[in-house]
């Protein structure tokens, strides 16, 4: 449960119709097996002591007899085990039955937990035999044991604080106002939902829609079991469709029409870290629920969960391709509102042959296009320099003409060598003020030329150089519209290939491919045999790690033993414990120093969840201490 992560799991076994005897076997079976490999929470599907399609046999007293002896098997027989289990029978109390979930914890049935909504509609007619439960709990005697009955019980655990587990059962789901939504609101983060839903055409997809919703709204993991093969098929088909979901990501799904075990690790750090940040998701104490506690042992979860290495990427072609064209049409969309709002006559965007302005200029043709302007107002300023190779030269000017718009090319290297005699620099020391003065001379360049043409100057820097503080102050850093300001490094490559994959000028589509395939540099010291000398990732790291950094950081706060440990399990066999740490141990140095370049950026358009505005997601003292990160690093 390190880090916030415990294994749940939604298991389907094989039954038989009203034979307690031989499900509880396969019930028992299959605790065990799930605790074997480290799961701590196994959910069952509704009714599985008995089966769902016993009919009139739930008023059998024999049947409920032998359904409440299993229970208590099932409680002795797992008695030793470190696992939560919950499991669904018929149970009377009152002298009325209940369609309910018993979570069972070391030999003891914790709570009983009735289901509320009762359908009676279509196929289902569970209220011939069942009555609907009530949310506030009562008592009921089991094998010698007060045991809580009612919906509005939350589970918890010493081992894991931000574990809380809550029961609703199948049509509970269904309905307008599930009950999970009074159980989330209450603290639950955990919800096991034992289902029985019959398969019909179409259905799947729906019941996942439902899950996926569910557990994003509430900000929640979500362990869905449902009936399988072994119920009656007189009239109904159930397909033993198990899910478990986090956050409205399915995170394990069983195949459907086989009785099957899923199971994956709920991050409930990161379910808390969602809810912290949501002012308007409230969670209250409620006097109506009873709190029980469970006994697990905290252990290191190994994980097996799918971790994303590239988080800001969509894996899937076509969500990717849709990404894209949503991303292009907001920033494209946000430079056309400047645009218009400013009466610009022109924008200017200096272009170099990198990956970062040949964004920027795609975004400033499409925003152009869109106010049916015409692209020869679109300035394009290349500015070779002491670093500038042919490649990059040539990729610039010739991507800029194949796009139509006006090229002006201005050699620097004079303006930059009468600045270091002003400032009594040595031109033969590759220092920080050797490649900044041409970062600085490019933008006033940039500046001035706006000023002349009545345009704004469209920046080229990307999200991930702002995290890093990967810009020269007062130099790149700065420009009148940030078009790539919440686009990261990683991202901004599928982008360009976007383009590159839509156009029918052969000649861009080359440019481009080009482009894609030039290392990333800044190109601010002298080529070595003509090819570039200076390549980023061998200063400040691989950006697809970086990146990494940031998408955990920023959108769930965690800290840097877990960012590490996600790391380490996404890029298994690429990068090592130690390459990774070190590059983690610059990044946070870097994230907190270089705050004060982003607490003056200038405007653009946030596009992704995390995104580094000082006006909007990251509002961060620029001389805020990293002390305690460094601390935390220092001990991995």
């Amino acid at each position: 449960m390190k880090d916030g992560f415990i294994k749940c799991a939604a298991a389907t076994t094989d039954i038989r119709v009203a034979d307690t005897d031989y499900n509880t076997e396969n019930i028992i079976k299959a605790v065990n097996d799930a605790a074997k490999t480290g799961i701590k929470l196994i959910v069952f599907p509704e009714l599985c002591i008995t089966g769902y399609t016993c009919g009139d046999l739930f008023l059998q007293k024999t049947l409920l007899d032998g359904a409440k002896e299993s229970l208590i098997k099932i409680a002795g027989d797992t008695k030793n085990l470190d696992i939560i289990t919950v499991v669904g029978l018929p149970y009377a109390v009152n002298q009325k039955l209940y369609n309910c979930a018993a979570v069972i914890n070391g030999g003891h049935i914790k709570g009983l937990v009735p289901k509320l909504n009762i359908p009676n509609y279509s196929e289902f007619y569970e209220t011939r035999h069942f009555t609907a439960g009530a949310g506030r709990a009562e008592y009921v005697n089991i094998n010698g044991e007060e045991v809580p009955f009612g919906a509005n019980i939350l589970f918890k655990t010493d081992a894991c604080a931000d574990f809380v587990l809550a029961v609703e059962i199948c049509e509970d789901l269904w309905t307008a106002l599930p009950p999970s939504t009074n159980h989330t609101a209450a603290g639950a983060t955990v919800i096991a939902n034992l289902s029985a839903s019959n398969e019909v055409i179409a259905k799947d997809e729906y019941r996942e829609l439902l899950v996926r919703s569910q557990s994003a709204r509430l900000y929640c993991g979500y362990i869905y079991s449902s009936a399988g093969y072994g119920e009656s098929t007189t009239d109904l088909v159930f397909s033993g469709d198990n899910i478990v979901a986090e956050n409205g990501t399915i995170l394990a799904r069983s195949r459907r029409f086989r009785n099957e075990c899923v199971y994956s690790e709920l991050d409930l750090e990161r379910l808390v870290s969602e809810r912290k940040k949501s002012n308007t998701y409230m969670v209250s104490t409620n006097d109506d629920y009873i709190i029980v506690n469970l006994d697990i042992t905290p252990t290191e979860t190994k994980l097996t969960r799918y971790v994303e290495k590239q988080p800001f990427v969509p894996s899937d072609n076509k969500k990717r391709e849709k990404r894209s064209e949503d991303i292009l049409s907001i920033q494209s969309m946000g430079l056309k509102k400047r645009l218009d709002h400013t009466k610009a006559s022109t924008a200017v965007v200096g272009v170099s042959g990198g990956l970062d302005s040949t964004l920027a200029l795609l975004v400033t043709v499409r925003a152009f296009d869109s106010l049916s302007l015409d692209r020869k107002n679109i300035i394009a300023v290349t500015m070779p320099c002491f670093g500038t190779t042919d490649r990059t030269y040539n990729n610039a000017v010739n991507f800029a003409n194949s796009l139509g718009v006006t090229l002006k090319e201005i050699n620097i290297k004079d303006a930059v060598n009468q600045h270091f005699k002003d400032i009594e620099q040595n031109p033969n020391e590759y220092d920080v003020t050797y490649e900044n003065s041409q970062a600085r001379e490019r933008t006033q360049i940039l500046m001035d030329i706006a000023n002349k043409s009545s345009g704004l100057v469209i920046g080229t820097g990307d999200m991930s150089e702002l995290a890093l503080g990967w810009a020269t102050y007062n130099g790149d850093h700065m420009s009148m519209y940030g078009v790539n300001a919440g686009v990261p490094k990683t991202l901004i490559r599928y982008l360009v290939d976007y383009e590159a994959n839509r156009t029918n000028n052969e000649t861009l589509k080359k440019t481009l491919r080009d482009i894609l395939d030039t290392p990333v540099s800044p190109e601010l010291l002298p080529p070595e045999n003509g090819k570039i000398s200076q390549k980023t990732e061998h200063i400040v790291g691989p950006y697809e790690l970086h990146d990494f950094f940031l998408y955990h950081l920023m959108r769930f706060g965690s800290t840097p033993g877990k960012i590490l440990r996600l790391a380490e399990t996404a890029f298994d066999g690429e990068y090592d414990r130690e390459v990774i740490l070190a590059w983690l141990k610059v990044f946070c140095r870097r994230f907190f120093v270089q705050q004060f370049k982003r607490s003056c950026l200038p405007d653009g358009p946030k596009v992704g969840s995390v995104a580094l505005s000082p006006r909007g997601d990251w509002r961060m003292p620029s001389d805020a201490s990293y002390k305690i990160w460094a601390k935390e690093l220092e001990r991995l």
